[in-house]
């Protein structure tokens, strides 16, 4: 008996060490719209049915959205290279999520 409890301790020790563990990260397109309009929509169009981004060449959020193969990890690396004509942005890691999470919202195959 006194084994069986030891093993459990010497089991479960290292995870209640480790904090609070998510199953899943959650990110939320609502979020990701009203950060996109604070921080994108200078350059970009961010809204669903937008027709021409404010910036010559920068692409509207629908039509990245619908871009043959567009993924979250896609967008991840879009995000996070540096690019000629976009500033370097410095997102927390639940902004990018949400922001490409609002993103990927905007698919066609989603309406």
């Amino acid at each position: 008996m006194r084994t069986a409890g030891f093993l459990s301790i010497i089991l479960i020790a290292p995870l209640a060490m480790a904090g609070p563990l998510r199953a899943q990260d959650i990110s939320t397109p609502g979020q990701g719209l009203v950060l996109a309009k604070q921080v994108c929509a200078r350059c970009h169009a961010v809204e669903k049915g937008s027709t021409a981004s404010p910036a010559a060449g920068a692409p509207r959020f629908e039509e990245i959205a619908n871009t043959p193969g567009m993924t979250a990890t896609a967008l991840s690396a879009a995000l996070h290279t540096s690019h000629a004509t976009m500033p370097n942005l410095v997102l927390t890691a639940d902004e990018a999520g949400n922001v490409i999470a609002y993103i990927l919202s905007l698919k066609r195959d989603n309406r």
